[in-house]
């Protein structure tokens, strides 16, 4: 609710008019209730957080990449044409443990084939385009997938909500239309660009 409160102040009040080379931003003051200034206050102590307006920024900025603006509340959030379910990570493992090993790819491609459809027709980006990549790391980094960094031929994984590689590197390789070859088997999953 906090969230969503100064998000939509933040958003109304920081417009940016720009007329003839001058450029104003309008100003606002959110005025917050005892309890919310405290929680903020107390993430900017623990060192969580550099200050309040970074902090403001910051969920502006997944409040657009989430795109929280389509979500119907409680409980149908979208992102685009795709639905997004908040489930904790044993729910997936769960899941993954009743499937054959040897299924584990072709499910990471199917999930990868639906992420990349969704990512084309939801927000018009393209993830086989290879300059695209650190958008769509972004995009799986926001959504909780993990941290991704691309490094010379490598794509390497760091705190996957999932540990399966094999489960990765099919989704991997359908979403970004790459072949690849694990080079390691636990986090950070490791992966060398084959072609």
């Amino acid at each position: 609710m906090l969230v969503s409160i100064l998000l939509r102040q933040y958003i109304e009040t920081e417009k940016i008019a720009v007329s003839s080379k001058k450029r104003s931003v309008k100003r606002t003051t959110i005025i917050l209730d005892e309890e919310e200034r405290e929680y903020i206050d107390s993430l900017i102590e623990k060192g969580r957080e550099p200050g309040i307006k970074p902090l403001i920024s910051k969920m502006l900025d997944v409040y657009r990449s989430m795109m929280i603006y389509d979500w119907k509340y409680p409980g149908e959030y979208y992102c685009g044409i795709s639905r997004v379910a908040f489930v904790n990570v044993e729910f997936i493992d769960t899941m993954l443990k009743h499937i054959p090993e040897e299924k584990w790819r072709e499910v990471g491609r199917k999930a990868g084939e639906a992420a990349r459809v969704s990512m084309e027709a939801s927000i018009n980006l393209e993830p086989t385009n290879r300059e695209k990549w650190p958008d769509v790391f972004k995009r799986l980094r926001v959504q909780g997938f993990g941290d991704f960094y691309l490094r010379d031929k490598f794509i390497i994984v760091r705190t996957p909500f999932i540990n399966n590689p094999e489960v990765w590197g099919g989704f991997l390789e359908s979403l970004l239309g790459v072949r690849l070859e694990a080079r390691t088997l636990t986090p950070p999953l490791v992966f060398e660009i084959i072609s």
